[in-house]
């Protein structure tokens, strides 16, 4: 049974990852045996979350590289091609948040949202599916989705029309790449305790809100998302494709 999860002797990207979720994922995926590829356009703490894995013993890297910039995206990657890093997954997390309500959100605001939470989704799985069809050994790409891609809350638009979209795009990869053994799925993580959530966490309302509205009566742990991401990551889940999980605790589940 453990074959089913075992990871060894594959690359993962996972784009955000020098902190929050991205290194969580990041962090399971390398605990199951996979080779990981850090990504952050901050070199710096980069190389700080690179050196914190391989103090534990796993295999990691990091590229810095911005995931909205098409020529950026296709220079990692033939670099890590010619490094011998060929990537097996890929982990689009990278994202962004504003909260504000639409009829005060700027143009420049709403753009820079999309661009980075479903264009970039799009740049670089494109990249990475070029080369996973023309190794002909498929692979897997996960995209990060949210509670949005399925139901709006006020104040969070651009995210929540950015993360609706990664549910369809997750299905159209899926369409496109399956005849490759390429499996396109994605997590839709509920309320989790992140550094990105601080405000809300903080804000006692909110807090109590989350805690009512959720079966669970709780917030989610960034831990509690690993497993879904090693299943997606593995053979276990060769036949998934076109999905969106969804880890919320039961939030979805009721009205």
């Amino acid at each position: 049974m453990s074959a089913l999860f075992d990871l060894t002797g594959k690359t993962a990207l996972v784009t955000g990852s020098a902190r929050g979720l991205g290194y969580c994922y990041a962090e399971g995926l390398a605990a199951a045996g996979a080779s990981v590829v850090l990504n952050d356009i901050r070199a710096e703490l980069l190389d700080e979350s690179v050196q914190k894995l391989r103090a534990k013993g796993y295999q990691a890297h990091g590229v810095a590289f911005d995931v909205t910039d098409e020529d950026a995206v296709e220079s990692a990657f033939a670099a890590l091609q010619q490094q011998g890093l060929p990537v097996d997954i890929l982990i689009n997390n990278a994202g962004i948040q504003y909260r504000k309500p639409m009829v005060e959100l700027e143009l420049e605001q709403w753009q820079r949202v999309i661009d980075t939470n479903l264009t970039s989704a799009f740049i670089v799985a494109r990249a990475a599916a070029k080369r996973m069809i023309a190794r002909g050994n498929g692979g897997k790409i996960i995209n990060i989705g949210s509670l949005t891609s399925q139901a709006a809350r006020p104040t969070v638009a651009p995210y929540t029309a950015a993360k609706g979209g990664i549910k369809m795009l997750t299905c159209a990869m899926a369409a496109e790449w399956a005849e490759f053994n390429i499996q396109t799925n994605a997590i839709g993580p509920g309320y989790i305790l992140t550094d990105m959530n601080t405000a809300l966490i903080d804000n006692k309302d909110f807090d109590a809100w989350v805690k009512a509205s959720n079966p669970s009566k709780r917030w989610g742990k960034p831990e509690e998302l690993i497993g879904t991401a090693v299943f997606l990551s593995s053979t276990a889940s060769d036949y998934i494709n076109g999905q969106i999980i969804y880890v919320d605790g039961g939030w979805l589940a009721v009205l």
